[in-house]
């Protein structure tokens, strides 16, 4: 998952940032409203979390621009204002959760994933999809009592296609979602072609993978009930 972390108190990003890091997030950092700004302008985020106490920026001005420029980012409120006005009114203009400072980062980790449960639509750690079965928990795919092996990249690949199931989502989609939002020196144009290639090859070797689609001119899609 991609996550855009404002943040004006350095120590506390840093703390955020390396925990979240830690739990296979990737994290892009932003000490100012006026840098979220732009770089929820330009890039693709899974989640942002958003501190309301900037100080360039209204931090709800912030959440109410992101919405309006058609940001899908589920956006936690992290803020240390006690006011249930400020609560409500973040709610209102489209976060999907509020924590308030200070907090543990363990607890910020299981909102994260009780956000992306109900965005998604996932009713448990478990997902199946053809013959297989994803387990969240363990980050392992399984058909039957057999483990395929993935790399973290083809999990996570696998992952937010079927979290996105019978959406097409383009080969820079998946690529910024996965692997962020800068391009580094392996990228062109037939990177995410090689990943979805080889993710394929592993899979099929246990089972048939037609669910798994190329889409002309796009990029890819699981199409699956």
């Amino acid at each position: 998952m991609n996550v855009l972390l404002v943040e004006d108190e350095v120590s506390l990003a840093n703390e955020i940032s390396v925990f979240l890091r830690k739990e296979q997030f990737l994290v892009d950092l932003a000490y100012t409203g006026a840098i979220a700004s732009e770089k929820i302008a330009i890039n693709l985020y899974d989640f942002i979390l958003l501190d309301l106490g900037l100080p360039d920026y209204e931090g709800l001005d912030l959440l109410s621009e992101a919405r309006e420029a058609g940001s899908e980012a589920a956006i936690i409120i992290l803020t240390a204002r006690g006011d249930v006005i400020d609560k409500v009114k973040g709610l209102d203009l489209g976060a999907d959760d509020y924590l308030a400072k200070p907090f543990s980062l363990h607890e910020l980790h299981a909102r994260i994933n009780a956000v992306a449960r109900r965005k998604f639509g996932l009713k448990s750690n478990i997902l199946s999809f053809g013959e297989f079965t994803m387990d969240l928990l363990q980050k392992k795919v399984l058909h039957q009592s057999a483990t395929v092996e993935l790399t973290k990249r083809q999990f996570d690949l696998l992952y937010y296609l079927i979290i996105n199931k019978n959406r097409a989502l383009s080969r820079m989609q998946l690529y910024e979602h996965i692997w962020g939002n800068s391009l580094d020196e392996e990228y062109d144009s037939n990177f995410i072609d090689v990943h979805i290639k080889n993710l394929r090859k592993k899979l099929s070797a246990y089972a048939p993978v037609d669910w798994l689609e190329t889409v002309r001119g796009i990029g890819y899609r699981i199409c699956i009930d």
